[in-house]
């Protein structure tokens, strides 16, 4: 058996309250069919963890566009409850899934707040859990540099304001190296006002210090964005991702139903 069969056949004994998954872009330089055998493997572990323990995967880097695509649609996002993902991991996405804003080869600078959503709530909308869709995928977390979106189906979380804040304050801490932050060091890079969606209409927000978490909604979908203060001089940045999720999943609450 390989670790994840491993670590999967140990979780009736260890009973954690989460599980953390990452590592799928390893499989870059291996063969087709080696890289779908694989992935029915990997849903088949998930499949195997007891309902009612969340499963969150943190995406990564990746330059295969076929295995994205593979990860997208062989079951991998029905299985797991939760995304963790940057902006290139997010754009790389929709490229590989013919998702939206796909046409666009790489961000300008900052991404863009109103295409990031569409892209959210385009995964969330056709791979998340619906009443008409075998699919435990109700969250996913963004993070780039300057801000962060915590997307959502109503009705599984709760907490989310928190979470967001609390993943976008360990990114300034760890970045850099402070307990709490240090305001002489870090800098507001997020933009001051923009547009929720581009793919219909959305609501333009104008970011007030006074409300540092803002939230909107689109169908049954719900949006928490919070800006990042910006370490000017990072000097930790390895596994920043990592923390920023854990961080955000440590504060997230699954609505019991």
């Amino acid at each position: 058996m390989n670790m994840l069969e491993v670590f999967v056949s140990s979780l009736e004994e260890f009973q954690p309250d989460l599980v953390v998954l990452s590592g799928l872009h390893m499989m870059e330089g291996q063969s087709k069919e080696l890289q779908r055998k694989r992935l029915l493997q990997v849903v088949t572990s998930i499949s195997d963890i007891s309902v009612g323990i969340p499963v969150h995967l943190e995406l990564a880097s990746m330059t295969n566009r076929e295995l994205m695509s593979a990860i997208v649609h062989q079951q991998v996002f029905h299985a797991v409850t939760s995304l963790g993902l940057n902006e290139q991991e997010l754009l790389f996405l929709s490229q590989s899934a013919a998702g939206p804003h796909s046409s666009l080869s790489s961000w300008n600078g900052v991404p863009d707040v109103g295409m990031v959503s569409d892209i959210l709530f385009w995964i969330l909308n056709e791979y998340g859990k619906s009443e008409g869709r075998a699919s435990d995928l109700t969250r996913i977390h963004f993070h780039t540099l300057a801000y962060h979106i915590l997307a959502t189906v109503d009705g599984h979380w709760v907490n989310q304001l928190a979470a967001v804040a609390a993943g976008a304050r360990v990114a300034g801490t760890q970045a850099c190296a402070t307990e709490s932050i240090d305001t002489s060091r870090v800098s507001l890079r997020a933009p001051h006002d923009f547009l929720t969606s581009h793919s219909e209409a959305g609501s333009r927000i104008q970011f007030s210090p006074d409300e540092p978490v803002v939230k909107w909604h689109r169908e049954r979908v719900s949006f928490h964005f919070t800006p990042v203060l910006v370490c000017r001089d990072p000097v930790r940045t390895v596994g920043l991702g990592d923390a920023i999720s854990a961080e955000g999943l440590f504060y997230s609450e699954v609505h019991s139903h």
